[in-house]
């Protein structure tokens, strides 16, 4: 399966993306089949060739959630966003919040 995906460039604390097509099972900083485009995160700038990546969506491209978020956000395709990331959850918190929620008291017996 193919993925399009951001690849990570630049030095440390000035990262730059390329947008790149390659397989799912390839690292994504190794690599790719072609350059797509481009991403600036400093200067918020997106050059990509929205040709190719209709193309290869038809060939059956999967995209990354997070090139899928930018492509839509650039209006490169037309979509609904895709939650990209999810919060950590601190197990001891969570168990904590469980242990101190009240448990529902049973309700009284009507009297007749």
């Amino acid at each position: 399966m193919l993925k399009i995906r951001l690849q990570r460039i630049g030095k440390k604390k000035q990262a730059y993306f390329r947008l790149v097509v390659l397989p799912h099972t390839y690292r994504p900083q190794g690599k790719y089949l072609e350059l797509l485009g481009s991403y600036d995160p400093h200067l918020n700038k997106l050059e990509a060739k929205k040709e190719r990546i209709e193309h290869w969506i038809k060939q059956g491209a999967k995209l990354s959630p997070t090139a899928n978020n930018l492509l839509i956000n650039y209006k490169y395709i037309e979509g609904e966003k895709v939650k990209a990331w999810r919060p950590k959850v601190n197990s001891k918190k969570k168990a904590k919040a469980t242990a101190e929620a009240p448990t529902p008291a049973p309700a009284p017996a009507a009297s007749v």
